[in-house]
């Protein structure tokens, strides 16, 4: 299909300007239906594979599925959060970090961007979103990360602060396998085979593990005793967000901190002595209005990294932005249903006329 493009003189400024067509692209040689199917097949493929699917050039194909990308971000808006989470993401090697922060109740990213995961660059997203939606905000989930604790006190004081479970669980995985390092270290000869290759047994919770997983770790368990009284205690510290009330919760972890007495695990009283001191802002689980969905942060993160192996690597942080920010956003319906709307490459091609019309006309 051929058509043809008016161009006119501009009365106002005198130079000749081309009509705009609403079918068509930012890319006036493809219309705006086929740019949003480009867009769509990205959502589940990589760049290369549309680009040979639809013999299209690479940096096409980017080019149209960034445009499919911002408009879905222009039509579902910067809400108004009640309850954000906080995390930082990897972006290449050598510690440099971006923070996303994600609206947990409609379960979407809000805002991708920072220089590194620095207080200064926390009240970046602050000043994106303005001193009236901040005051909007009734809950903050975060990791112990201190910078992120700082600027949300200062840019939104009225907003609870809640400990992600997830990652405080992680720093009591990681006091068990200080454990196990150590009584590996300390055993020799064959006791040290019952510890050996054991790590994804003892950090994995009992009911995740297969029937041979469950039997290499009762066999584990049996054979030291120290290991067996530091993943029971793991196992137990879970129950602390099941409690409904801040009394009940602190009364369970003054009794699970005792029963550390003379069990000589070193990594675990440094564990507790974290818990006191970061108590406020874990025992918040326990108010009935904070009982939000602590997965989405962890999910998020986990489809960040999907999208960075898929691409093996992204080198264009806007275009990683975008990735990041419309990963859960529903697809987008279609632009313009007209006859013009051509969803072929090869049916349409754009032609400039050489004619010139009055302004106006």
């Amino acid at each position: 299909m051929e058509l043809d493009i008016r161009r006119g003189a501009c009365r106002h400024c005198g130079k000749v300007k081309r009509e705009r067509l609403e079918f068509l692209a930012d890319n006036p040689c493809y219309t705006k239906r086929f740019a949003w199917y480009v867009g769509r097949r990205c959502a589940t493929a990589s760049v290369k594979a549309v680009a040979e699917e639809l013999q299209l050039d690479w940096h096409t194909v980017k080019t149209l599925e960034k445009q499919y990308m911002q408009a879905q971000l222009e039509r579902a808006g910067t809400p108004a959060p009640q309850v954000i989470g906080i995390d930082e993401i990897s972006v290449r090697k050598g510690h440099t970090y971006r923070i996303v922060v994600s609206d947990l109740i409609r379960g979407r990213p809000l805002w991708f961007g920072g220089d590194d995961r620095s207080e200064a660059s926390m009240d970046q997203f602050y000043a994106w979103l303005g001193p009236r939606k901040s005051t909007g905000l009734r809950l903050a989930v975060m990791d112990l990360w201190k910078p992120f604790r700082n600027s949300t006190r200062r840019q939104a004081p009225q907003a609870a602060i809640l400990f992600d479970k997830f990652h405080v669980m992680r720093h009591l995985g990681d006091a068990l396998d200080t454990v196990r390092k150590h009584e590996y270290g300390r055993l020799s000869g064959e006791k040290r085979r019952f510890i050996k290759g054991q790590k994804y047994h003892l950090l994995s919770r009992h009911e995740n593990l297969s029937l041979e997983g469950q039997q290499s770790l009762k066999l584990l368990l049996t054979a030291n005793k120290r290991l067996n009284t530091a993943y029971l205690l793991k196992e137990s510290f879970g129950q602390l967000w099941s409690y409904e009330r801040a009394g009940w919760a602190r009364r369970f972890f003054d009794n699970w901190r005792n029963a550390l007495k003379w069990q000589r695990l070193k990594p675990y009283e440094k564990f507790a002595e974290m818990i006191e001191r970061h108590w406020n802002g874990i025992a918040a689980y326990c108010v009935p209005e904070n009982k939000v969905s602590l997965g989405f942060v962890e999910g998020l993160n986990n489809k960040i990294r999907v999208i960075q192996r898929r691409a093996y690597g992204l080198r264009d942080e806007e275009y990683l932005r975008l990735k990041v920010l419309t990963c859960m956003l529903p697809f987008a319906v279609k632009p313009l249903e007209s006859t013009h709307s051509i969803t072929r490459r090869a049916d349409i091609s754009i032609s400039r006329s050489n004619r010139r019309f009055p302004a106006g006309e």
